[in-house]
């Protein structure tokens, strides 16, 4: 049983300021390009039996400058649908519901084909995908280029937990993480890595 890794784009303008992003689809900043060029050598020396990415420019990219040649999109690797919260900060929303959780709360419908997800949603999702690489992941590794609430939420499912105890799981911008196996059992082999940065001028 080979490795599932997983890759989180890297940075945009939004994920520095705390706005939801599912749908838009905004390009790395230039730190986010240096993120996902510094993952190359993290992910050089594997054979990998498959490689997917969210369809969103923003994981194509870091796919490509992770050195992650022969990537294919599927739609299915979409950033949790935000809804109504597309680009709303948690500190925004708090001021009209001091209690929003997403993990609980899931998000009200935004415009058109657009209606929001929740955490139930979003594992239904999951599950999918998983089911789907588990042939190829028989055969190699596997690698999954996508954002930081569907792979919390991926992660969760991989390990038989529910799809909100992705709660747990932080995921940083321009990072690697490994789920692996041990005595047939899914766990969490790595977490965050991330490769060396450039020195900011």
């Amino acid at each position: 049983m080979g490795d599932l890794l997983l890759v989180r784009h890297g940075e945009t303008e939004w994920s520095v300021s705390g706005q939801h992003t599912s749908w838009t689809d905004l390009p790395l900043t230039q730190r986010g390009e240096e993120q996902a060029k510094s993952l190359a050598p993290l992910l050089a020396g594997r054979t990998f039996a498959r490689v997917l990415t969210s369809p969103l420019g923003r994981a194509i990219r870091t796919a490509e400058l992770a050195g992650l040649y022969g990537a294919v999109p599927d739609p299915e690797l979409h950033e949790w649908d935000y809804g109504g919260y597309e680009g709303i900060t948690t500190v925004e929303i708090h001021r009209t519901r001091p209690d929003w959780y997403l993990w609980d709360d899931g998000v009200p419908p935004g415009p058109g084909g657009h209606p929001g997800e929740s955490p139930a949603e979003v594992g239904l999702r999951a599950d999918r995908v998983l089911s789907r690489i588990e042939p190829a992941l028989a055969q190699g590794d596997v690698v999954l280029v996508a954002h930081a609430h569907f792979l919390r939420v991926l992660t969760a499912r991989r390990l038989g937990l529910p799809a909100a105890d992705g709660r747990l799981f932080q995921l940083a911008t321009g990072t690697v993480s490994r789920l692996s196996t041990e005595h047939g059992r899914p766990v969490i082999a790595e977490w965050n890595a991330a490769g060396t940065l450039p020195p900011v001028r």
